[in-house]
């Protein structure tokens, strides 16, 4: 095997290659685009590194040879840690930033939100009681039930609800309903009422109806006889299917379909304080006696009225009314009237108390409250005009208690003091067409006073009412909540 003269060959140093021959262009030969690829790169390449070396910078390549030097030296002469090189950065060519945007130097220290913030204003509370009002009709309690009642009170007593000068108020109605804690009821169901006919007591209630607040203007405009009829006679009905059903009695006169006279939803206070049997019977209507619940007393056409002229329905008005004489005052409705009786004598005794002046006056005068009274306690002042004054307060007496009405009319009685005190105790008349020697004795003049009350102002009566409630003591108070059950 013969050795090779390439193995064997000592180590010489490589030589370059060859250059390649030149090669010469003309002005026809066109160049190829890979060429024209190679020479843009070769050109770019040499421009970059001709602005790299006008920097001045070393090299990464460079660096790392420089740090590897360092760190041979520092083994055998320590020597500081070296600086860690900083990479120089590009010059980026941007637009320059305008003045007007341009942060100043002390916002660059103390840097601020340059977003507008809102100042939340302070809201105005417009506290507009017809807005609160009607607020709580439409809503009803947005939170404690109780705490509602007591802010619609006090507003009640405060501003009052709005109304025009006919005493007409879109709130009214409802408001009454809220403070009579009234069920709902079905058009229906007053309707099937209106449909069974005559009630017993309907000859009653035709005798009465064509009176009810005859001279008033108002109420006739607005309240027709047969509107008054219809809901007397529902209620008669009503409250004879009561009486039905309390005595066990399946049988029913003229009895309705199965829509018809539902049953109570809350047993009548009369019912528990009936006593002894019966001395009417269902057809006795305004002239009933004993301690059972009739199903019409006379005067119940002028209690009705308010509550026609108030509501926007007859519906309305039926179950308001229904409500109101089965829970607040089942007593004057009953056959012998002795919640009515117990308001008069209360109306002595809390006279007695609040002017008792007064009070002794008119005793001395045989001047009881039976004789001028009998009417503004039945009809809780209902008998009084104008009418428009009756609702008002009647506000009052639903937000605090019909019990009140007993102060009310001391309050009137009041408002009359000084009339009263200083009228003449007696007066001579001459009688025409008799002997001059024959003279008749008027009756005392503060009879003729009181026969019938002065027009009714509902705001000081109110105020003074307010004002005597406390003068009554505990128990007298306690005889006023309860004498009208």
């Amino acid at each position: 095997m013969t050795n090779s003269p390439i193995k064997h060959a000592p180590n010489l140093p490589s030589l370059p290659p060859p250059p390649p021959p030149p090669t010469t262009t003309t002005d026809h030969q066109l160049r190829s685009p890979k060429s024209n690829r190679g020479l843009r790169k070769l050109q770019s390449a040499h421009q970059l590194s001709a602005n790299y070396a006008a920097q001045n910078a070393p090299s990464l390549i460079s660096q790392q040879r420089q740090q590897q030097q360092q760190r041979n030296t520092s083994s055998s002469h320590p020597q500081a840690p070296p600086q860690i090189p900083t990479i120089p950065t590009l010059i980026s060519h941007h637009r320059t930033r305008s003045n007007s945007d341009a942060l100043l130097p002390s916002a660059l220290n103390n840097p601020v939100s340059t977003k507008k913030t809102l100042v939340p204003r302070k809201a105005v509370v417009v506290h507009d009681p017809r807005e609160e009002l009607e607020a709580m009709a439409r809503q009803g309690p947005q939170g404690d039930v109780l705490k509602e009642l007591a802010q619609l009170r006090h507003l009640i007593l405060c501003e009052g609800l709005f109304a025009d000068s006919d005493g007409m108020s879109q709130l009214r109605i409802y408001i009454w309903l809220i403070l009579l804690n009234a069920p709902a009821i079905s058009t229906d169901s007053y309707l099937d009422l209106i449909q069974r006919g005559a009630s017993p007591a309907y000859s009653k209630i035709r005798n009465d109806t064509f009176r009810t607040l005859a001279t008033n203007p108002l109420f006739k405009r607005r309240v027709s006889e047969a509107s008054l009829i219809r809901l007397l006679n529902a209620i008669a009905w009503k409250l004879h299917d009561a009486k039905i059903e309390k005595s066990g009695d399946a049988t029913r006169v003229n009895a309705a379909n199965e829509h018809g006279s539902p049953e109570l939803q809350h047993a009548s206070p009369v019912i528990k304080h009936a006593q002894g049997p019966s001395t009417t019977t269902a057809t006795d209507g305004s002239e009933a006696g004993g301690t059972e619940p009739g199903i019409y007393v006379q005067g119940m056409n002028v209690l009705c009225a308010p509550f026609l002229y108030a509501a926007r329905s007859e519906a309305e008005a039926f179950i308001a009314f229904h409500v109101f004489i089965t829970r607040e005052c089942p007593g004057y409705v009953r056959g012998a009237m002795d919640g009515v009786h117990k308001g008069l004598a209360l109306v002595d005794k809390c006279l007695a108390i609040v002017d008792p002046k007064l009070s002794t006056y008119l005793q001395s005068k045989h001047m009881k409250a039976e004789l001028y009274a009998f009417a503004s306690v039945l009809t809780m002042c209902a008998c009084t005009p104008p009418l428009p004054e009756v609702l008002q307060l009647w506000d009052f007496l639903f937000a605090y208690g019909p019990h009140l009405n007993i102060l009310c009319i001391c309050a009137q009685l009041i408002s009359m003091r000084e009339t009263l005190l200083t009228s003449p105790r007696w007066e001579r008349a001459p009688v025409l067409k008799w002997p001059e020697s024959v003279l008749t004795r008027s009756v005392c003049s503060p009879t003729k006073l009181l026969r019938s009350f002065p027009p009714l102002q509902a705001k000081p009566i109110i105020d003074l009412t307010v004002s005597n409630l406390r003068k009554i003591p505990a128990d007298i108070y306690e005889e006023l909540v309860h004498h009208a059950e």
